[in-house]
């Protein structure tokens, strides 16, 4: 079964930063599609960033500028560089991984979330 171990959260300051790591296990991990969701309370999940071997990485519009998603894959292991952070940042950020597919439609694996809280 695929497993995603999350790590990396934590409770920061408005300005600073935060690295988000996720490990991956049985995955074809270098032609899976990677990505990273938050979800804060009351509201829809929020696709963050994803990338793909073939592809360009991508963020939202929401933490462009700000968000880098990158991947080891000798190491099976995603990232997400979080930088300015803000209070509006605040929520649980999950680790997701699908199928190699133009434009990551679709995320059947899910890690089990790690708290990012960020303070005014």
């Amino acid at each position: 079964q695929v497993q995603l171990v999350e790590s990396g959260g934590g409770s920061v300051q408005a300005g600073g930063s935060l690295r988000l790591s996720c490990a991956a296990t049985e995955v074809t991990f270098s032609r899976s599609c990677m990505g990273w969701f938050r979800q804060a309370p009351g509201k829809e999940r929020e696709r963050v960033a994803v990338i793909r071997f073939v592809d360009l990485p991508s963020v939202a519009d929401s933490v462009q500028g700000r968000f880098t998603i990158s991947k080891d894959n000798a190491k099976n292991t995603v990232y997400l560089q979080m930088n300015n952070l803000k209070p509006e940042d605040t929520a649980m950020y999950y680790c997701a991984a699908g199928p190699s597919q133009f434009g990551c439609p679709t995320f059947g694996y899910w890690g089990q979330g790690t708290q990012v809280t960020v303070s005014s």
